[in-house]
């Protein structure tokens, strides 16, 4: 945990803030507002990304997702006061800033709002952008909790418009803090009280129920998302994790009679999300490329290790798994998708389909290469011929000789 140093936010006091990094990125942000007196006002904790999608100068479309996000601070977070409610404002890379508003009522206070802005502007995270300059999304959500209780939603959150998608996940926060010390009385959100994910603070961490070096071929499992009462995403598919951490290699199967899915679909981008008593999350996100075909662009996971540490990593620049609109992409054969040096995955039995789901059934499969048989027709063909050929030329070779040899004796 790297922590920044104490600094002094106007009508506050003091603020610590630390974020929490993974092994190669974690997106934990943890806030703890403090007043004049010392005493803790408001805290958070939460997890967050943004999947932004523009228009380029050539009139095409480009989707970016926006994670890693540099340096961060936190002016102009304030506990509030008698006019204004409390606040958390976030600022990072080139034009970057989210802000939380939140206010109270008798009985209860209110998220009432969330404000992303971001920088087209900037040529790093959004090339040949053709609008340049800073845009605003705005959601007013009016989630109400109890005074004195501890929000937590682990359950991946979704908000989508205008081009922008907000995901949220691993939220814990609590306004107004009570004499200075947060609560240990939790509201869950609705996703929460309805599904089994597990909860990110632990006593003590679970052992998984995998054999550390398993060698068999994983179960193939199915998981769907749903979007209202219609299917929007399928994928069916055996998982094996390869982790290295601190030199030490294990392997592990993914059993999906104990693994749950959720996620989001949205026009241009998907997400699938797996979860179990071992694992925080492993998602998977898809993204729409020129329009007509999708792909598998980010892979993040949080997990917890045999040895009771937790393990997370995220690429958001992945590229697997491509195939036409409309379509199933199927690989039955065994596919790895390379994460990092340190996390990949071993795919079996794979299908899937992140858009254009009809009628909960998977659309016309575009196979992978190692499926296609059809390639090995020219090799074993162009190999029967070059050993026949190989054959005539030591044939020639040997009565060459021999002819030879009987006109030497005569």
């Amino acid at each position: 945990m790297v922590c920044f140093r104490l600094f002094p936010v106007p009508g506050s006091g003091l603020v610590l803030v630390c974020l929490v990094l993974g092994a190669v990125r974690s997106y934990a942000l943890e806030l703890n507002l403090t007043d004049s007196g010392k005493a803790t006002c408001l805290y958070a904790k939460w997890q967050m990304n943004f999947t932004v999608r523009y228009e380029t100068t050539n009139k095409t479309y480009k989707t970016v997702t926006i994670s890693d996000r540099g340096t961060v601070t936190y002016n102009g977070s304030i506990c509030g006061d008698d006019q204004n409610g409390p606040k958390i404002a976030v600022q990072f890379g080139p034009g970057f800033s989210w802000i939380a508003n939140f206010s109270k009522a008798a009985s209860t206070y209110s998220i009432d709002s969330i404000s992303f802005s971001y920088n087209t502007g900037d040529n790093t995270t959004f090339p040949d952008a053709e609008d340049k300059g800073i845009l605003t999304v705005d959601e007013f959500l009016a989630i109400k909790i109890p005074l004195n209780d501890l929000f937590r939603c682990n359950s991946l959150s979704t908000l989508e418009k205008n081009d922008v998608v907000q995901h949220y996940w691993d939220v814990l926060v609590q306004a107004f803090v009570q004499n200075g010390t947060v609560s240990t009385n939790e509201f869950l959100c609705d996703e929460d009280k309805t599904s089994t994910v597990a909860p990110t603070i632990h006593t003590t961490v679970p052992s998984p129920t995998t054999t550390p070096t398993p060698k068999e071929k994983p179960e193939a499992g199915t998981y769907s998302v749903n979007n209202g009462n219609d299917t929007c995403l399928l994928a069916t598919m055996g998982l094996q994790l390869n982790i290295t951490q601190d030199k030490v290699a294990s392997v592990i199967n993914i059993n999906p009679n104990t693994t749950h899915s959720t996620g989001s679909c949205h026009s241009h981008t998907a997400l699938l999300r797996l979860n179990s008593s071992t694992i925080k999350y492993l998602d998977f996100v898809f993204a729409v490329k020129n329009e007509n075909r999708f792909y598998l662009k980010e892979v993040n996971v949080s997990m917890y290790l045999v040895n009771g540490s937790v393990f997370s990593i995220a690429n958001n620049n992945l590229s697997y798994w491509d195939a036409p609109l409309g379509s199933s992409y199927m690989c039955n054969k065994e596919q790895t998708v390379s994460v990092s040096g340190a996390f990949q995955i071993n795919t079996f039995d794979l299908r899937v389909q992140p858009f254009n789901v009809t009628q909960g059934k998977y659309s016309t499969a575009q196979e992978c290469s190692l499926d296609d048989d059809t390639i090995l027709i020219p090799i074993i063909v162009g190999a029967g011929l070059s050993g026949l050929i190989i054959v005539i030329v030591i044939a020639y070779i040997i009565g060459r000789r021999k002819s030879y040899a009987g006109y030497q004796t005569l």
